[in-house]
């Protein structure tokens, strides 16, 4: 069966059949506590009653209408977002990619209505990765993703990341939109500075570009905040998200300001799922959890908890060159490649995947326990014995 899948994926070798909350089990009937969370998805762990009462409820009542009408629930998603943020309409799409390609298009669109045709340059950042469809990796920073796809889309600069001398070297007013992400996941976990993005905003604002944060990842609460923008004090013009936002029902969606929203007229962009009843219904009910359980108001507390349990481990080994990230989207650097390490955790049924390319990306779902958190440290710590001999 498995001949029958398109090679695009370095699969581990096991197939999952159930899962619930932290844990998920193979065919075989085996654990494993998942650490990587669909790649940031699962923010509530896996089937959770919430979420699994939703699907029943609102599949038996309404999936799909298409945009050529109004939907309850996708309205009422909104407004949840808006009414949790500082910006004013929201694009529903279906995932991160998609999302990155609406903020993206809206750029475009924005720079010709206030500079005309020549303000189209987009700048996006060195080590970035927003996504594999042509116009999304066109913006990633990353040759290796890029080079068999080439020509990409035009009318783009790259510069180094949380460096503001060198955006302000190419940035000018034929600049329409700066994209980055507040912490590059798959470059390997590395956070911009908060007054770095605080310059890159005051640059914005001053050659008329839209500020894009693709919060894919980092966003719906793993940061500690329900937008990771709110960590960081920095408000941007577009924000990308998905992943968390349907807790492992696929949705994306764009939010932006009046001001920036305002670009698009009817024709201009769509999409035929994108904000489908079910989706949005699940979505509402991740939102719901996510803040009025206290879930988001205790991952700070976690995380530090997670950072306190990860620096002993780089008191005691050498392997183990230091912690990065925030809240519960965080990297373990390490001396090489971590493959190997990745591999032993994995036979000792704990789920961890790599990012960039000497992290250990550690993202449990954000209802993880405390000791849960302290078997998986457990488990890794083995782990990193084994393979050192």
């Amino acid at each position: 069966m498995k001949k029958h899948i398109m090679n695009t994926y370095g699969r581990f070798d096991v197939i999952f059949e159930k899962g619930k909350g932290t844990k998920v089990y193979d065919v075989d009937g085996k654990e494993y506590l998942d650490f990587v969370s669909g790649v940031a998805v699962n923010c509530l762990g896996h089937s959770h009653p919430a979420v699994a009462k939703t699907l029943a409820a609102q599949g038996e009542k309404l999936i799909h209408v298409s945009n050529l009408y109004w939907n309850t629930e996708q309205m009422a998603l909104a407004e949840k977002l808006v009414s949790h943020s500082d910006h004013h309409q929201v694009f529903f799409c279906n995932s991160g990619t998609e999302a990155v390609e609406t903020g993206l298009k809206l750029a475009r669109k924005y720079g010709k209505l206030k500079g005309g045709n020549a303000k189209n340059q987009i700048i996006y950042m060195n080590n970035s990765f927003h996504g594999r469809s042509m116009g999304a990796l066109a913006v990633t920073g990353q040759e290796k993703y890029q080079k068999d796809f080439m020509p990409l889309m035009t009318g783009l600069k790259n510069v180094e990341f949380n460096n503001i001398e060198k955006l302000k070297e190419v940035m000018d007013e034929n600049t329409c939109a700066v994209i980055l992400e507040p912490i590059q996941g798959e470059g390997g976990i590395v956070a911009a500075q908060a007054a770095y993005l605080k310059e890159v905003r005051t640059l914005c604002t001053q050659y008329d570009a839209l500020l894009i944060f693709d919060e894919v990842q980092c966003g719906i609460g793993r940061l500690g905040s329900l937008f990771a923008y709110q960590s960081f004090g920095v408000i941007p013009d577009v924000i990308c998200m998905a992943k968390g936002l349907g807790g492992g029902f696929p949705i994306g969606a764009v939010l932006a300001t009046e001001n920036a929203a305002s670009a698009f007229v009817p024709g201009d962009h769509g999409c035929t799922f994108g904000g489908n009843p079910l989706a949005c219904a699940v979505s509402l009910t991740v939102l719901d959890e996510l803040l009025n359980n206290g879930i988001i108001d205790e991952v700070n507390e976690k995380s530090l908890y997670t950072i306190g349990k990860l620096a002993a481990l780089q008191e005691k080994y050498d392997v183990v060159q230091g912690v990065q990230g925030l809240g519960l989207l965080l990297g373990l650097k390490v001396k090489g490649e971590p493959k190997a390490i990745i591999n032993k955790c994995f036979e000792k049924g704990l789920l961890l995947v790599g990012a960039g390319e000497n992290v250990i990306r550690i993202v449990p779902p954000l209802n993880v326990s405390k000791e849960e958190i302290d078997t998986a440290v457990k488990v890794l710590e083995e782990a990193m014995l084994e393979v050192q001999g």
